[in-house]
């Protein structure tokens, strides 16, 4: 997910030409955003009552705990073969790969909206380690481009995808604010006209959708710990050390990722490839328990909670396994996002970093570890330093982050990003036909 790699998009917004234009977007936008908050609230609420009927309800009725390996083994597997039988089958195949897009893409064409929302929810549901954030993003960009063509055909497609594309990132992180640090690094802000200006449209959508949010879910998107105080120089030390081990972890799984990906796609189809990852993703969560399945939310909460009753070589065991169920549900087909995963591994990273030195302030630890993870994920600094300091709590953080990105930066600018380029298909050799006389 350049400073921005996750905006995929070329089209061009053209700049508001006056006030009157500027405030003409205010309309549209604020629908967008609640429209966006409210497709992201129905996916969300489907998939937490399947989750609850799959986790809970039927394993309490067969007699089984719901961290039982087998169950968690065969109910991820399960998840496999239904979310490959939809990519294989289903029309549209649920959209393109999420592993070769950016967390802005191409408006996808309506059709392909119900298999994509159908993958999106049985993955949430089972367990599979992935966020929503790619086929949201997906789902509301293509239904507000749709939308505004009808009721406002004037307006570029591309506005309807800012606005999509804001007031969904609103309501996912809670805040207006991610919204708006992400699209300050797209260079189509930065040509003709006031920056201001172009975020006009965006922040309205990105601030109706976070607190249409706010108002029918309270996202609560921080960890208890305890408040981190004064900063102190040595904190610096230890903070850069955590963030840098932290990111060679991340590392691990930014260089297995293509090629794992590589190695699933080149099974007969979809189905084969997701009904495997279903299976191994099965096999590792029987290893790390129910707290290494699902997005992560809810888990970092639960690990940064229980910490304590946790040995270091525990907590090695979850984060590892996340790390490496997040690559193969990626790699393999599943339709998800990597932040979210990826704040929980770094929330992993921090817990081991205090685990073997006490003396670290926790949410200093916890903060530089989402900071690095998400970094080498999304490839943003400021989505980083926002995560970081945002699953703390606590903006005292932000200091010691902004130096501590620094060195970060430096080490992960020139790695790849973390998406599936597809190779460059080579030039044709010539024929007895096609050869020059």
């Amino acid at each position: 997910m350049t400073a921005s790699p996750e905006v995929s998009v070329t089209t061009t917004l053209s700049p508001p030409r006056s006030t009157r234009t500027v405030a003409k977007q205010a309309i549209p936008a604020l629908l967008v955003g609640v429209g966006s908050a409210l497709v992201l609230i129905a996916v969300s609420v489907v998939a937490n009552k399947i989750e609850h009927f799959l986790w809970n309800w039927l394993p309490d009725e067969c007699g089984l705990a719901e961290d039982n390996r087998w169950w968690i083994f065969g109910t991820l597997t399960v998840t496999g073969i239904l979310v490959g039988l939809i990519v294989w089958k289903m029309s549209g195949h649920a959209g393109p790969d999420p592993a070769t897009t950016g967390l802005v893409a191409t408006p996808l064409k309506p059709r392909i909206l119900p298999s994509l929302a159908l993958t999106l929810i049985i993955g949430l549901a089972g367990g599979v380690s992935l966020g929503p954030e790619n086929p949201i993003v997906a789902i509301n960009v293509a239904l507000a481009v749709w939308v505004l063509s009808k009721a406002w055909p004037k307006l570029p497609p591309m506005f309807g995808l800012m606005l999509a594309a804001a007031g969904t990132i609103g309501a996912m992180f809670g805040t207006p604010v991610a919204a708006a640090l992400l699209f300050t690094e797209m260079k189509e802000m930065h040509s003709d006209g006031q920056l201001w200006d172009k975020l006009f449209g965006p922040l309205v959508a990105a601030g109706s959708g976070s607190l249409t949010m706010y108002l029918l879910a309270s996202p609560v998107l921080s960890v208890n710990v305890p408040a981190y105080g004064t900063p102190h120089w040595m904190d610096l030390v230890s903070a850069t050390v955590i963030g840098i081990a932290a990111m060679l972890l991340g590392f691990v799984a930014l260089y297995a990722f293509e090629p794992l990906h590589w190695l699933f796609h080149k099974l007969p189809n979809p189905f084969v490839a997701i009904t495997l990852g279903g299976v191994v993703l099965g096999v590792l969560g029987a290893i790390g328990g129910k707290i290494t399945l699902f997005k992560g939310l809810d888990e970092m909460k639960e690990l940064a909670s229980t910490a304590s009753q946790h040995t270091t070589q525990g907590l090695v065991l979850i984060t590892v396994v996340k790390l490496v169920a997040l690559v193969v549900a990626g790699a393999c087909g599943f339709r998800g996002g990597r932040i979210f995963p990826a704040v929980f591994i770094g929330v992993g990273a921090g817990l081991v970093a205090t685990s073997l030195f006490p003396s670290i302030p926790v949410g200093l630890a916890i903060a530089s570890g989402v900071l690095a993870l998400v970094l080498v994920v999304s490839r943003d600094g400021w989505l980083a330093l926002f995560m970081g300091a945002t699953v703390v709590g606590d903006v005292s953080v932000l200091p010691v982050l902004c130096l501590v990105i620094l060195p970060l930066w430096l080490l992960v600018a020139a790695r790849p990003e973390m998406i599936v380029k597809p190779k460059p298909k080579p030039d044709p050799q010539p024929t007895e036909e096609t050869a020059p006389a």
